[in-house]
Parts: structure tokens; sequence; C-alpha cells
């Protein structure tokens, strides 16, 4: 029950802390701003609901992935490791990811936002789908699995819930909050970072000494 709990807490921190829906907001909300609260609504609700099919697909398909390209887990995992780094000296900096879009796609883009760039790759985004895949190939039993589906599921509502109250956050928390936020949650994910990468150099560098 401990391993269970500790996966789930595992899983649970490095989704939210990848995915950044705290991070996402300030775009969302510059975004959005054109929408009205019910426009504004459905497409937080669309995004997320894209975003969580999307994660879990690449979850339950990484092995078919790594069988077809012939990519091994521990690889994945010093890839996924130099990623996450990346993103959380971004996120320590308190720099947000901007989507550029030329002017000649911006009514395309506004057409349908939630899911491109707003679900794909904002939300599920490669830091995430990388997680997705890593954390499914050491989710071992059935129960760990379940625990990896209902923690996305649940960081999915989250995101919702807190897009859904995007205005609000902004003015309760302000600029400061968000940028305080945005480097405590960077910090988490590069510990994560150092934690993927020697998992995944460790035994590489063990099979090459044989």
């Amino acid at each position: 029950m401990n391993e269970i709990f500790a996966f789930g807490l595992l899983a649970f921190t490095s989704f939210f802390t990848l995915i950044n829906p705290l991070g996402t907001m300030p775009i969302f909300m510059t975004m959005t701003a054109g929408l009205d609260t019910k426009e504004r609504t459905n497409t937080a609700k669309k995004a997320t609901i894209v975003a969580f099919v999307s994660i879990i697909l690449f979850a339950f398909s990484g092995q078919l992935l790594f069988d077809f390209f012939g990519i091994s887990v521990h690889s994945l995992r010093v890839v996924g490791g130099v990623i996450f780094f990346i993103m959380g000296m971004d996120m320590l900096q308190a720099r947000l990811g901007k989507v550029k879009i030329k002017d000649s796609e911006v009514k395309t883009y506004v057409n349908d936002i939630s899911v491109t760039p707003l679900a794909i790759p904002m939300i599920c985004g490669p830091g995430a789908i990388t997680n997705a895949i890593l954390l499914m190939e050491d989710a071992d039993s059935a129960s760990k699995k379940i625990v990896l589906v209902a923690v996305i599921f649940g960081i999915m509502l989250l995101t919702y819930v807190i897009l859904y109250s995007a205005s609000r956050i902004i003015k309760l928390m302000g600029e400061t909050g968000i940028n305080v936020m945005m480097r405590l949650m960077g910090l988490i994910v590069m510990v994560i970072a150092v934690e993927f990468f020697f998992s995944g150099l460790k035994p590489i560098i063990l099979d090459i000494l044989k």
C-alpha cells in the first residue's frame, strides 16, 4: 500500500509540475480574452479532455513505440531528464512559454484554440508525454496502472478548475504570486529531472562496462 501511495504521489507531483496549469493560466486568459464566460468554459473543458485522451494514448502505446523504433526505456529516461531539466530551468526563471502565431494563422488558431495550442502542446506537452510513458513503464501492477490513470484524470480535472477560475486566481495571487509558484514548481521539476537522468544513465553505463 505504501508503495502504491508513493507511486501515486510521484505521479501527481510530476504531472502537476510538468503540465503547470498555473503557468498556462495567464496564457489561457490572453488567448480567450475575446470570448464570453460560456465560450471560455467550453474552451477549457475541450482542451482538458483532448489533453487527457492524448496523454492516456501515449501512456498505453509507449511500449509499442519502444518496440517499433528500437528505443530502450533507459534512453528515454535520460532524454526525459534533459527535457525536464530545461523546462524546470525556464520555470525557475519564471519564463512563460509563448505560443508563436503568425498574423495569417490567427483566425485558424482562434477557431479551435482548445485543441491547438492549448491542449497540445501547452497542456499535453513533451514533458507530460514522456512522463506518462515512463511512469506507465514503472507501473508493474494493475493497481499502479489504475492509480496512474486516476492521477492523470485528477490532474486534468484540476487543470480545468484552474482554467475555469483563471480570472479570479490571477487577481488573487497577482503577478508576483504566479512567478513565485512557477519558480517553486520549476525547482521540483529539476529535482525530478536529475532522478530521471541518473536512473536511466546508470544501467546504460553498467551495460557498457559489461
